[in-house]
């Protein structure tokens, strides 16, 4: 098998050759910009794949981080690869057999689009130093005029990751009548202080670097090609996790490639930064990292919980926000702190934090390709599905032919308990079966919570919003009432701290449904009591002792008493033999092995 190269990064796609696809469109008046000041002329690099439709609505942005450029991906088998190319094309997660898809280049960027090594109108020579201090809401209002020359008048989804996905956020909550859903991949409501503190490290290289001459070197014989390099070396460790940097330099940490660069390379550490610095420097300008990282800087939706919610609220589209659990660039908190805002908005939104260890360039990488792009797929594809109001209800992805199907008489018995029409909170939800029962009962909002990515990525591709959260210590977003109906279904033998899962579904939620197995079934009984084996059985305990998610271990009557002591009201039991597929009416606490609860808070 062939050994994997440490050199293979997320640029190792990306060039400096021309963009032989690109098309240009100038605006027509100057743009005013965020901070002050206007550029008297701009012009958009931009390059689109797919077919727009008759009726104009299958129209996907996509906005690069900082260092893209507007070739995302082949527009032949013989065109030169994209920087996002196993997410984008013919039959990948982003569809160009099914979406008309545009990529612009950034405003402040060195690949076509107006930036500081244009020629400024006023002068005659490029701007540098002079191009004006310009914000990511600078850069989506140079989209919002490019979408208007190419009639577009509302996009299926804008999808960004990183700095693309502050563009994102952006555009939902600026030009909210104009996007449908938002796709946000490892990205923030603002940057950490760690954050900005390499982006500033990273400027002081460039801007100290003695052939920078106060940024006007586009005429000089040398550019500040160390200090730009320097900057690349530094945000290529941001980039990288602590277990990718030890997997790719740790074997061979005093082996270093023997590569033709002018940095230190004692270390594979040295030689692979300095390599991938050396590279940058080919195909980038060292004014436009200045221009575009300040850019990022300067972005804000809010600090605290209160402002980040203010902001979203204007937003009115659908969202699939996903963070990977190594990024500690734009790490997993902040997309929480999003997905909270959204949830205080009642916005539908659904959040999973991607397990990874490639850090913040995961969703650059194929690694965890089948999740995040599993759900970005089902994801465009709902709101696409949506979008054909004609169109019959989506058939269930897992539904009766599945071999994910399983008929649930708990299912159908706490259907019976939901008052028509009524919002739910399903918390546990697994794969969402009981939540698409209810979509197709025609219920006002549903929302499951889910801590395993599987279970989420089925959900989406079910259309469901699903947000991923330990139930021990991730409802706090959610308000008092929220929910007519909250549902902990075969979940509550998996939870640690129960009085506090138990208090907050019956904060959350008018009325609590519960359901539980009975672990005082006569069966599960004989087996400890008479054969000294550890209680399984063929309904809902069918594990064996060294494979059960069950941590707790309680009865009917367990539960019942915990009711009582915590003056919690049961207004309704159904009791179950899911073995038989029948309802039990005597002793249930013996002849049940799983028991319906329907709860509210007491007087």
């Amino acid at each position: 098998m062939a050994t994997k190269d440490v050199f293979e990064s997320s640029d190792s796609v990306r060039h400096s050759k021309p963009l032989r696809y690109a098309q240009y469109f100038t605006l027509s008046n100057p743009l005013l910009l965020e901070k002050g000041g206007r550029l008297p002329s701009v012009t958009v690099a931009y390059e689109t794949y797919g077919r727009l439709n008759p009726a104009r609505d299958n129209a996907i942005l996509i906005c690069h981080a900082l260092s893209g450029d507007s070739h995302v991906t082949r527009h032949h088998p013989g065109d030169d690869p994209g920087w996002w190319e196993i997410m984008v094309g013919p039959g990948k997660p982003i569809d160009t057999d099914r979406y008309f898809v545009i990529c612009p280049n950034l405003l402040g960027g060195c690949r076509g689009t107006t930036g500081p090594g244009s020629i400024n109108p006023e002068t005659g020579k490029p701007y540098g130093r002079d191009f004006p201090t310009i914000t990511v809401r600078d850069m989506v209002e140079v989209q919002r005029h490019l979408l208007d020359h190419l009639q577009i008048p509302q996009l299926l989804a804008v999808v960004g990751g990183s700095v693309g996905g502050h563009q994102a956020l952006t555009w939902a909550t600026n030009y909210p009548e104009r996007v449908r859903g938002v796709v946000a991949l490892a990205t923030s409501p603002r940057l950490t202080a760690q954050a900005l503190a390499f982006d500033v490290v990273a400027r002081n290289a460039i801007i100290r670097d003695p052939h920078f001459h106060g940024g006007q070197y586009y005429d000089k014989p040398h550019g500040p090609k160390v200090g730009l390099a320097l900057a690349r070396m530094i945000g290529h460790i941001t980039y990288l996790s602590p277990e990718a940097m030890n997997e790719k330099f740790e074997p061979d940490r005093l082996q270093p490639r023997d590569v033709a660069i002018e940095f230190e390379k004692r270390f594979s550490v040295g030689s692979y930064l300095g390599y991938q610095g050396q590279r940058f420097v080919e195909r980038f300008d060292a004014n436009s990292y200045v221009t575009l990282s300040l850019a990022m800087d300067f972005f804000d939706l809010g600090r605290t919980p209160e402002e980040l919610a203010r902001t979203f609220s204007r937003a009115r589209c659908r969202w699939l926000v996903i963070s990977f659990s190594s990024d500690w660039l734009f790490p997993p908190e902040q997309s929480r702190d999003i997905v909270n805002a959204l949830v205080a908005n009642h916005a539908p939104v659904s959040y999973c934090n991607v397990q990874s260890n490639c850090g913040h360039d995961a969703f650059l990488l194929e690694h965890e390709l089948p999740v995040y792009g599993g759900m970005t797929r089902a994801f465009l594809a709902n709101l696409q599905a949506a979008s054909n109001a004609s169109a019959p209800l989506q058939e269930d992805p897992h539904g009766p032919t599945s071999i994910f199907h399983q008929h649930r008489l708990d299912y159908d018995r706490i259907m019976e308990l939901i008052p028509p029409e009524a919002s739910v909170l399903d918390l546990g939800c697994g794969s969402g079966g009981l939540l698409w029962r209810l979509k197709q009962a025609n219920h006002r909002r549903l929302v499951g919570v889910e801590l395993d990515e599987q279970n989420i990525l089925t959900c989406i591709q079910r259309d469901l919003d699903v947000i991923q959260a330990d139930l021990n210590k991730g409802l706090a977003a959610f308000g008092n009432d929220e929910f007519d109906c909250v549902i902990l279904s075969r979940t509550l033998q998996a939870v640690l701290d129960v009085e506090n899962v138990i208090t907050e579904m019956l904060r959350i939620g008018r009325t609590g449904i519960v359901s539980i197995p009975n672990f005082a079934y006569h069966r599960l009984r004989r087996m400890l009591a008479e054969e000294g084996r550890a209680p399984k059985s063929g309904g809902v305990l069918p594990y064996e002792w060294y494979n059960t998610p069950n941590i707790r271990f309680f009865t009917i009557a367990d539960f019942e008493e915990f009711c009582r002591r915590k003056r919690i009201c049961i207004h309704r039991r159904i009791a179950l033999d899911t073995e038989a597929n029948t309802e039990v009416f005597e002793d249930a606490n013996l002849n049940a092995d799983l028991a319906i609860f329907c709860l509210s808070r007491g007087e």
